[in-house]
């Protein structure tokens, strides 16, 4: 825990003016990002007494080792920056969505020469017309499966798409008349675009031009008597408005806003949001955020339109922004959101009237939506806390070990060997620190010596950082060198940490508990590379499968926790994801060796000639009873190649017929490729 006087800046060193400044760890990671009006104000309140600090506030400025700076011009500079960085650094003391699950929009793919109506999660493509966000898919989905009988736009994937274009015959949806069967030509490409954007505008909520087009031309069958499509268009125009009901018009003026409630506590917020278009809600959503931060509703507003708006353009950002409290100060926000959109937005608190009835009811929504994560969230904080201090019991640490890395070797009867390496902070995957490894020093299968190469691995590449930033030096100035010498010298240069962003690059930082996956042998294995390395800090215990005893460096008996124990599911649920993790990264492999064909050794022979080859001659048996002169008939072949080609044939024994699983069936060599698959079963480690 660091003194804040260590880093304080000396007095004049701190700009009056705005800016953007972060804090490090001791590590060189960023853990707080802020902005100020004036730099000079905001830091130098950081270092007062930490008496009269608040609690969070006290724990940052603690863990902090430094402190730096960027002047920028304008406030609204410093918002652009402070949000930038926060997305960059994901600082662990500013505000986190926690609930951060992807809302489901409907999406129109006007990028593609037949347009698709689909449901979309996650971050937004160029070309792709959104609708929404919405709280639950089947809302969608109910919504589109109302609009196709008016709108026949495809819904089908590539996939669909293609094999009903090549096979000549629609899909279900073309049979009922619910899509327009480009697939087959039923419509030209320009006849479908025009339905999608017809689609489009219907869900932008010009809808009443639409409705009256269609009301005209049912009375204009019936007139001419042709009743039967004067019925069809009487089922669409309640089609859509089923459609249209199913959301309500909650402001009369056709207002286009977003709506954004804050209900806090002093631990956690919540934050609900609703779209409001032509007078509709469109959409809704919400997060839930942790206060790591000593700061107040219009804060909270603040980071939540960061979130909202950081990566919106044009239409996406409404014309107006209705909020229960005002950012201090509210301009620059206002001048960013606009900036965003291209033209004016206005931002403020409902005063009157029916937008402060519907700000009413969103506020509702978000104290329900807080009550609702609290009770989710009880058990969950508790039991990650009680399952941290039971492992920090059981193994004798003098702390619960909030960072654990475990150890996986997973390979297929000693070939393909790999490694992966597993991060849980807090109880929780930290999947962007997940490692995996290939085992370089020895070839076949030896679990003991190869986890003693990936331990090392990973904690030499600790020490060249530490070495290389003064932090550490061994008794001869050149420990993390010559450790590193036992598998061809360092493996990185510059270290995990770069100095001008503070963004990790690997293996960044030491954990409190090594996990590996195994017994004693293993567990012996990663304390020797520890030892060897001089790491003394961090502790090691090794998690066997059979019957999920816990094992100690140099303990003759295993640890034995209750089957009940929080501490050893956490144990299991971390081993799993290791080995989850090897497995994945092993078949990866496996799959990619299985694909290698004999040409593959062929020096100097790349894949534009391997495919002429293999095209030349139909197959690979017809290739390898070809002679030289035949090859070196193919285009860009020469006699030494083909002499090469012929050599490597020679020497690669033929494959056997491929067996379909399924049916027994032999399955025959096919022209043009490089001789049948073959379908391994997967037995040993890694299985």
């Amino acid at each position: 825990m660091a003194d804040p006087s260590s880093y304080r800046p000396q007095p004049g060193q701190i700009p009056d003016s705005p800016g953007v400044y972060k804090f490090r760890d001791q590590h060189g990671r960023v853990i707080y990002v802020g902005k100020a009006k004036s730099l000079r104000q905001r830091l130098s309140s950081y270092f007062q007494d930490i008496a009269n600090l608040h609690q969070r506030t006290r724990t940052m400025v603690t863990t902090a080792a430094s402190v730096e700076w960027t002047v920028v011009t304008t406030e609204v500079e410093a918002l652009q920056l402070e949000y930038s960085w926060i997305k960059e650094f994901d600082p662990r003391f500013n505000v986190k969505y926690r609930d951060d699950k992807s809302y489901p929009s409907l999406a129109v793919t006007m990028n593609e020469e037949f347009p698709r109506v689909q449901v979309m999660r996650g971050p937004k493509r160029k070309g792709v017309r959104y609708f929404g966000p919405y709280a639950h898919a089947w809302a969608i989905r109910e919504t589109v499966d109302l609009l196709l009988r008016v709108f026949p736009v495809r819904t089908c994937s590539s996939g669909v798409f293609k094999r009903s274009a090549q096979i000549g015959r629609p899909c279900l949806l073309g049979y009922i008349g619910k899509c327009s069967a480009p697939c087959v030509g039923r419509v030209t490409p320009e006849e479908h675009r025009e339905l999608a954007e017809e689609f489009c505008d219907f869900m932008a909520g010009r809808t009443g031009t639409y409705l009256r087009r269609l009301e005209q031309q049912m009375k204009d069958a019936a007139v001419a008597m042709e009743y039967e499509k004067a019925a069809r268009l009487r089922d669409d125009i309640e089609a859509l408005r089923r459609a249209m009901e199913k959301n309500a018009v909650v402001l009369a003026d056709a207002t286009d806003a977003d709506l954004i409630a804050v209900a806090e506590d002093e631990l956690e917020a919540a934050v609900q949001i609703f779209h409001v278009r032509d007078g509709r809600v469109r959409g809704q959503r919400g997060w839930v955020t942790d206060r790591v931060e000593e700061i107040g509703t219009p804060e909270l507003v603040e980071h939540a339109l960061q979130q909202l708006y950081g990566e919106e353009r044009g239409d996406s950002v409404p014309k107006e922004v209705l909020v229960p409290a005002l950012p201090e100060p509210y301009e620059p926000v206002q001048q960013w959101l606009s900036e965003r959109r291209g033209s004016q937005v206005s931002l403020r608190v409902p005063q009157r009237g029916d937008k402060k009835d519907l700000m009413a009811t969103v506020q509702r929504n978000a104290v329900q939506a807080l009550a609702l994560h609290k009770t989710r969230r009880a058990s969950d904080l508790t039991t990650r806390s009680r399952a941290l201090e039971e492992i920090a019991e059981a193994l004798g640490l003098d702390t619960a070990p909030l960072r654990i890395e475990c150890f996986d070797i997973s390979h297929l009867q000693g070939d393909d060997v790999v490694a992966s390496m597993v991060v849980f902070e807090d109880g929780l995957a930290r999947k962007s620190e997940y490692r995996r490894f290939q085992i370089k020093s020895f070839a076949g299968q030896d679990d003991v010596r190869s986890m003693h190469e990936v331990v090392s691995r990973r904690f030499r590449r600790y020490l060249l950082e530490k070495q290389r930033t003064g932090e550490w030096v061994d008794g001869n100035g050149d420990g993390a060198d010559a450790a590193g010498a036992a598998d061809g010298g360092p493996e990185v240069a510059g270290g995990p940490i770069d100095p001008d962003t503070g963004r990790p690059r690997k293996f960044a930082y030491p954990p409190q508990l090594v996990v590996v996956d195994g017994g004693a042998p293993q567990v012996a294995a990663a304390r020797r590379a520890l030892e060897e390395l001089g790491v003394e800090e961090v502790a090691v215990c090794g998690l066997a499968k059979r019957l999920e005893e816990v094992w100690l460096p140099g303990e003759d008996d295993p640890v034995i926790l209750p089957r009940t124990s929080e501490g050893l599911y956490l144990l299991q649920r971390v081993r799993d994801e290791a080995h989850r993790f090897a497995i994945a990264y092993q078949r990866s492999k496996r799959s990619k060796s299985m694909k290698a064909g004999a040409l593959d050794s062929v020096p100097g022979l790349g894949e534009s000639r391997r495919q002429a080859l293999l095209k030349h001659f139909g197959s690979l048996k017809r290739l390898r009873a070809a002679t030289v002169e035949q090859i070196c008939e193919v285009p860009g072949v020469g006699r030494r190649t083909a002499e090469a080609v012929l050599v490597a044939l020679a020497g690669a024994t033929p494959a056997g017929p491929a067996v379909n699983t399924a049916t027994g069936e032999i399955i025959e060599e096919e022209e043009g490729t490089a001789g049948p698959v073959t379908v391994s079963a997967e037995r040993g480690k890694g299985s």
